[in-house]
C-alpha cells in the first residue's frame, strides 16, 4: 500500500470516531504532515479535544494532555529539576513534563495567563525546552494542539501575539448540521453501550488498533517536500501575503480593515499547507485552488484588524475573502 493510502486510512479511522467535523480532520492531518502546530477555537463541547485524541489513539507514540487553568504554571508544562540526595552527595535530575509526548493537547490554553502560555513558545518554534540553562529537544514526532475558548468569554486571557504567530494553522469549529447532530448521538450511544458490555464481561484487556506509525508520517513528508509549486503560483502567494502588508494598494477599505498583516511566517504556512493539501489529493503540483483551501486556516490568525473592521465587526475570514476578491491570479 503506498504512503499516501495509509495516510487515508488514518483520516478515515480519524472519521469514524468523530462526526460532523471533517475539516478539523482535515486539518489535523495536514498539520501533523506539514510539522505545524494547530490552534482550534470553538464553544465547548465541539470535538476539539476528541478530534486530537482520535489522532493520538490512531497512530504510534505518546500523548500529553495539559489542562489550562489560571493557578498553572510553566513547570507544570515543561517540567522541573529534583534534588536528591544520594550517597552523600547532592544531585538532580530533570524530570519532562506532558509536553515531551508525540502529540499534546493544550485544553483551554486561553484559561491560562500570558506568562504561562509563553512555556509553550520554545517547544512550538525551537522544538526544545531549556529548563536551569540545560536545554532538552522534543521527539521527532511532535505536535501541539492547543484548544481555546472564544475570546470575551468569562475567564479567558488574551493569546500574545507572538505566541499565535507560532502555530501553522488556525481552525474554528462550528455547530454540526442536523443529520450529523444524529449521528453523533448514535455514535455516542454506540459507544456507551459497548463499554457497559465491556464492563459487563469483566474484559479489562484493550483492542489493539492498527496504528499509523511514525514511519510512514516521515516517509509522507519526504514524498510532500517533492511536491511541485509552479512559478505562478509561488507569486500568487506572494501577492496574497503583500496585499494584508500593503492594503492600501488595492482599497481604501481594505486598507481600514486591516492594521497589521502577515508575516513571512504566513507565506512559510501557506506553502507547506498547500503543498500538503496537493498531495493528499494525489497531486504532483500545487494548484491555486489549494493556496485557496488552506489560506483562511493560515492567515485567520495572523491579521491585526483595524479599528473599522472591529467596529463593525468583520472577521478575519471576511477579510481574508476580501483579499482574495482583490488580488487577481497571475497567468
Amino acid at each position: 500500500m503506498s504512503v499516501r493510502n495509509l495516510i487515508i486510512d488514518l483520516q478515515n479511522n480519524m472519521a469514524k470516531e468523530i462526526v460532523g467535523q471533517e475539516e478539523i480532520i482535515e486539518r489535523l492531518i495536514i498539520g501533523i504532515l506539514a510539522n505545524g502546530n494547530l490552534l482550534v477555537e470553538g464553544l465547548p463541547g465541539l470535538a476539539k479535544t476528541r478530534a486530537i485524541k482520535a489522532l493520538s489513539n490512531n497512530i504510534e507514540g505518546d500523548f500529553g494532555r495539559i489542562q489550562f487553568t489560571p493557578d498553572l504554571v510553566s513547570s507544570d508544562i515543561t517540567g522541573r529539576e529534583v534534588y536528591y540526595e544520594a550517597d552523600g552527595q547532592s544531585l538532580s535530575k530533570f524530570e519532562k513534563g506532558p509536553v515531551f509526548s508525540n502529540v499534546v493537547l493544550a485544553d483551554e490554553v486561553n484559561r491560562a495567563p500570558s506568562k504561562t502560555q509563553n512555556a509553550l513558545l520554545e517547544a512550538m518554534e525551537e522544538r526544545q525546552v531549556t529548563v536551569a540553562g540545560n536545554s532538552y529537544k522534543m521527539p521527532d514526532l511532535f505536535m501541539v494542539m492547543a484548544t481555546q475558548n472564544p475570546a470575551g468569554q468569562e475567564g479567558t486571557f488574551p493569546m500574545p501575539e507572538a505566541q499565535m504567530d507560532r502555530f501553522l494553522m488556525h481552525v474554528t469549529v462550528d455547530y454540526p448540521d442536523e443529520e450529523a447532530e444524529g449521528n453523533i448521538i448514535r455514535l455516542v450511544r454506540e459507544e456507551t453501550s459497548q463499554a457497559n458490555r465491556t464492563k459487563d464481561k469483566k474484559e479489562t484487556k484493550d483492542v489493539k488498533k492498527t496504528e499509523t506509525t511514525q514511519e510512514t508520517i516521515f516517509a509522507a513528508r519526504a514524498e510532500i517536500d517533492k511536491t511541485t509549486v509552479p512559478e505562478r503560483v509561488e507569486k500568487y502567494i506572494v501577492d496574497l501575503i503583500f496585499a494584508t502588508r500593503y492594503p492600501q494598494r488595492y482599497t481604501y477599505e481594505l486598507k481600514s480593515f486591516i492594521k497589521v498583516g502577515a508575516s513571512p511566517r504566513g507565506s512559510l504556512a501557506i506553502d507547506r499547507c498547500a503543498r500538503t493539501h496537493a498531495w493528499l489529493n494525489g497531486q504532483d503540483t500545487v494548484e491555486i485552488e489549494n493556496v485557496q483551501a488552506v489560506i483562511r486556516g493560515a492567515l485567520r490568525h495572523r491579521l491585526i484588524r483595524g479599528e473599522r473592521a472591529i467596529e463593525h465587526r468583520i472577521t478575519p475570514d471576511e477579510i481574508i475573502g476580501e483579499v482574495l476578491e482583490l488580488v487577481p491570479v497571475p497567468k
